[in-house]
């Protein structure tokens, strides 16, 4: 059985910003709070709480001689002001990518234009790219949930930077029916999400079994799945190789593997997985 790696895989920039970030925190010697898991990865929470980081849910949580953190999916602006009024220090570690779409969607609320976000309306950062424009701004999973909306001035289409490109599209397109005028399309998706996509997509027409490494919470290891199910019926989303069921790999000839952007290399989880699918795959 032959086993092949996707070209693009693993921690994506801002991630692993965010988790710098925290490490540098952790220097200054005062507890350091991050308001919601950092990223949606179980192993890597585990070692950061193992060097000092603790998780909390609400900003009154902390205190004045805490660090409070803001994670790479950013909050609303009435939430960073709470942590700013209430903690010693805040880091903001949210993504460059997610404060994009948070600044475009600000932006085109103050010219009174309606702003369409593809995404999932639960997920934290569209509940922080909602805080920005609360009163301009519908987030919509798809295509069919446009038809709900009312009629849109000027409208700004955006997404959620973890998203299928396909949905997005189909998003955009959807709005040009309920638009008074030509709808300002930006494609917000981030570069690591649309590379970690396209290269998985590409191995998974190719592999008779698909393995994506990554947190069963993470948005854009979700996506992954998505993306290779299209090509690839038996894809799995897995957080480690224990995972693995070896009755998923009868007659498979070709397996493929890639990971999600929360998923840090040098937690070997990759090798890890590689490893124990040579092991299944290895003739008796």
């Amino acid at each position: 059985m032959e086993v092949l790696l996707a070209n693009e895989y693993g921690f994506c920039f801002g991630v692993e910003r965010a988790v710098e970030m925290v490490e540098d925190a952790l220097g200054v010697g005062a507890p350091v709070r991050t308001l919601g898991p950092l990223i949606h990865n179980t192993q890597e929470m585990q070692r950061l709480e193992c060097e000092g980081v603790s998780t909390v849910q609400d900003p009154a949580q902390v205190s004045k001689n805490e660090i409070a953190v803001i994670r790479a999916h950013g909050v609303t602006p009435q939430v960073q002001a709470e942590l700013e009024k209430r903690a010693a220090q805040v880091v903001d570690a949210t993504c460059p990518f997610v404060t994009r779409v948070q600044r475009l969607a600000e932006r085109a609320a103050k010219d009174g234009r309606h702003v369409v976000v593809a995404g999932n309306p639960d997920h934290p950062e569209m509940i922080g790219v909602v805080g920005y424009a609360p009163n301009n701004t519908f987030v919509v999973r798809d295509a069919e949930e446009v038809q709900h909306l009312p009629s849109l001035h000027a409208p700004l289409v955006v997404s959620q930077t973890t998203l299928k490109l396909k949905t997005f599209l189909e998003v955009a397109e959807a709005v040009k029916a309920k638009a008074d005028a030509e709808p300002q399309v930006v494609n917000t998706i981030c570069s690591a999400t649309r590379d970690r996509q396209d290269a998985a997509r590409a191995l998974a027409g190719l592999v008779d079994v698909f393995y994506i490494i990554g947190g069963k919470h993470s948005s854009n290891s979700i996506k992954l799945l998505a993306v290779c199910q299209e090509q690839c019926a038996k894809s799995f989303l897995i957080e480690t190789q224990d995972e693995i069921d070896p009755a998923d790999l009868r007659e498979a000839k070709r397996v493929g593997v890639t990971a999600g952007a929360s998923t840090p290399n040098w937690l070997m989880l990759i090798d890890q997985v590689v490893t124990r699918l040579r092991e299944v795959g290895r003739p008796l």
